[in-house]
């Protein structure tokens, strides 16, 4: 049986962490119901946090009902020939109080050995930053198993890292096995791999309410680190009321669209597309319908949604799958 298509948005998953703060609330007007909120799971079917449509016909049911009942229809042909049943990907927002933990995340093929996951290739754009915020990718030259575990030891792990300042609108690409820690003061949206799986380095000597640290993961991590020095800060352009490419991989296409006035969009039936909105507002029309979405919100676009209108003032995130 066919279900209803039309655009899609769902119930923010709200996530407590050591490191979070109140900027979800106050920058992206999410429900927050505690000062330590770090993260806003905007579009997820990990095990245990699958996301729950928030409006239209099919509210209440789960994103992977939906997928199971019509996955041609939600995932698109060429996805769903790959990737099956699973959604490949997880959008997040992310508000860093303090500097989040520094950490790693495996490939796919150490992912699948270890913990039957997909890998964590994963990007972040930049979406409120205070001064002198920063961030931690990578090592700040090409580094060595055995510098890295004598750098730990001796607690001097951050002196051999690379440190980059970081502005509204900055986007880094991170590939697995870069070692990195997104730092205080940021609001981010982050677009990933459907994993959490996380292998954490170095958490600053932290204590939890209750006087515990959280665990390391350094020895799962040494084969997953990559040691060189990489690039990671991506340069896009910013033509208006057009898809300005940001990141284009395997796991996932990611454009910028500056939109000041209207756009007609189509699909082809190969992929869903996820709009997020990181600043303004615009309207999307579809079948003589207008939705209205503001900064913070995400929406996913079946991929049998074949036109539609997008409308307004404001700068989106547009992503899909090549």
């Amino acid at each position: 049986m066919s279900i209803k298509i039309y655009p899609l948005q769902f119930d923010p998953i709200l996530k407590e962490r050591i490191w979070g703060g109140k900027k979800l609330q106050t920058v992206l007007n999410k429900p927050i119901v505690s000062d330590i909120t770090g993260e806003s799971w905007e579009l997820s079917t990990v095990e245990g946090d699958v996301s729950v449509v928030a409006n239209g016909e099919l509210k209440g049911k789960s994103l992977t009902e939906l997928i199971d009942q019509s996955p041609n229809e939600i995932l698109g042909t060429k996805v769903y020939a790959r990737f099956g049943n699973q959604f490949p990907l997880l959008f997040k927002y992310l508000d860093a109080r303090e500097d989040l933990s520094i950490q790693v995340h495996p490939n796919d093929q150490l992912a699948k050995e270890r913990h039957n996951s997909f890998g964590k290739t994963e990007m972040w754009y930049v979406m409120q930053a205070d001064a002198d915020a920063r961030i931690i990718v990578g090592f700040k030259e090409d580094s060595s198993k055995e510098e890295y575990l004598e750098n730990l030891k001796n607690n001097t792990l951050v002196a051999i890292l690379d440190d980059v300042k970081a502005k509204a609108g900055d986007v880094f690409f991170l590939e697995t096995g870069t070692v990195h820690a997104i730092g205080a003061g940021l609001v981010v949206a982050e677009i990933q791999q459907t994993s959490d799986i996380t292998y954490r380095l170095y958490d600053f000597d932290r204590v939890d309410a209750q006087g515990n640290k959280r665990e390391l993961h350094v020895d799962l991590a040494l084969d997953a680190i990559n040691y060189n020095k990489v690039d990671t800060h991506k340069k896009y352009e910013t033509a208006p009321n057009q898809s300005n490419v940001i990141v284009d991989c395997s796991y996932f296409t990611t454009n910028f669209i500056p939109l000041d006035g209207k756009i007609e969009a189509d699909s082809s039936g190969e992929t869903f597309k996820v709009y997020m909105c990181i600043e303004g507002a615009f309207e999307m029309r579809y079948e003589n319908v207008a939705y209205q979405y503001k900064k913070g919100d995400t929406v996913l676009i079946p991929a049998d949604m074949r036109s539609y209108v997008l409308e307004g003032t404001a700068a989106v995130l547009e992503v899909y799958i090549s």
